[in-house]
């Protein structure tokens, strides 16, 4: 049986990792530290102005640190749902502006640069808040209504529908099986392709709901079933009958994502509904 995760599962594995244990935005915090000595030495001098000034800075990059490092986890978290806005407000643009801002001020007050060289250093850092972090994510795009269901129906509908892909994915991390990991992740493409299609035309929402509501919850549970059951029981047997189990799901998704936009029904019914009763009877779910 092949132990070693594929790359995809690895690399889905260490963006969540990253997710929620990023040290993305800490450079400003390093920015901050930098004027402590400047501070001191302005204690130890008497000079006021240099204190008032480096202090200043020391306090404004850790406010655009903090709001940035804020901006960032919004973001993460919110990654699988492209139809809200990440926060109320543009955290890391304001950030950004924050360290323009500062950085100016510290060149013309501190270093004692001319308007023009300071104007310079504050439209560098502006530009290297954007190149290294971008900006807050323009207004989420718009669902329309289509066969009854409003633009905030679909969005739910849809956004469940990832909320379960991301569920999917979470328990196929738990299958040390690189092959099975693949197969997994073909699934989860091609439900995802379902969804951008739905997002691009929301037109088959009736058709597609039952798939994306229904069918895919029972692909977590089998998914999430095998995941539990074959650390209990290494058995040649049911990892068969899991990878036989993924074909036949793989090609139902396959064949309903070209039904999708067509008028003929959905006929994946009888083929999960067997499916799951087999799966049931073999111990997977």
């Amino acid at each position: 049986m092949d132990r070693l995760p594929s790359l995809k599962f690895a690399k889905r594995f260490t963006e969540d990792t990253l997710h929620h244990y990023s040290p993305r935005g800490l450079l400003l915090y390093f920015l901050a530290l930098a004027l402590i000595p400047a501070v001191i030495i302005g204690l130890v001098k008497g000079h006021v102005m240099s204190i008032i000034v480096n202090a200043t800075g020391f306090a404004l990059y850790c406010l655009a640190a903090m709001l940035l490092r804020r901006g960032l986890a919004a973001e993460a978290s919110t990654r699988m749902n492209r139809w809200l806005n990440a926060t109320k407000w543009p955290l890391k643009l304001i950030s950004a502006l924050l360290v323009a801002l500062t950085t100016g001020l510290l060149a013309v007050l501190g270093a004692q640069q001319s308007l023009p060289v300071s104007l310079i250093y504050g439209v560098g850092a502006l530009l290297g808040m954007y190149l290294s972090y971008g900006f807050d994510r323009p207004k989420p795009f718009q669902l329309t209504e289509a066969h009854g269901y409003s633009g905030d129906e679909i969005r739910q509908t849809l956004t469940g529908a990832l909320a379960t892909i991301k569920t999917i994915e979470q328990a196929n991390r738990k299958i040390l099986n690189s092959e099975l990991n693949q197969r997994i992740d073909s699934i989860c493409e091609i439900a995802e392709g379902v969804i951008s299609e739905l997002e691009a035309d929301p037109r088959g929402i009736r058709r597609a709901r039952k798939f994306l509501n229904v069918y895919l919850d029972s692909v977590k549970q089998v998914t999430e079933g095998y995941a539990k059951t074959h650390r209990q029981s290494a058995s040649q047997e049911l990892e068969q009958n899991f990878r036989q189990a993924l074909d036949a799901i793989e090609s139902a998704f396959q064949e309903q994502q070209q039904k999708l936009l067509e008028d003929d029904m959905f006929d994946l019914d009888v083929k999960i509904e067997v499916l799951t009763a087999q799966l049931k009877r073999e111990g997977i779910m």
